[in-house]
């Protein structure tokens, strides 16, 4: 990730709009600022959710609020809880998100 030249800046994500993107069940709510080739997020999961996809993109994403279950494709699995991370590197191994619960991530790409 390259995160290009740009002033200091913050984001108050109460003013940043929300689009939906609806799982396989439940619904993400994203609010994303990009900067250049950077792209920042917010993303909560309903309870229930399950992604409708395998995402191959590389993330770094946090976990803020509740809980996240992320299923890689050769069926390994991972839960994360407030405070916990993970990163995966772009087209390195297909992965899926789901929450019993939902989630609030931080998520930056």
């Amino acid at each position: 990730m390259h995160i290009s030249r740009h002033p200091f800046g913050t984001i108050d994500w109460d003013r940043v709009a929300v689009t939906l993107h609806p799982g396989e069940t439940g619904t993400a709510q994203w609010q994303t600022h990009n900067f250049g080739d950077v792209r920042v997020r917010r993303v909560s999961y309903s309870p229930g959710y399950l992604a409708d996809h395998w995402c191959t993109k590389g993330h770094v994403l946090l976990c803020v609020e509740g809980s996240l279950r992320t299923e890689l494709a050769d069926g390994r699995t991972s839960t994360l809880d407030p405070g916990d991370c993970y990163t995966v590197g772009d087209d390195s191994e297909p992965h899926r998100s789901s929450t019993v619960t939902g989630a609030t991530l931080f998520i930056v790409d």
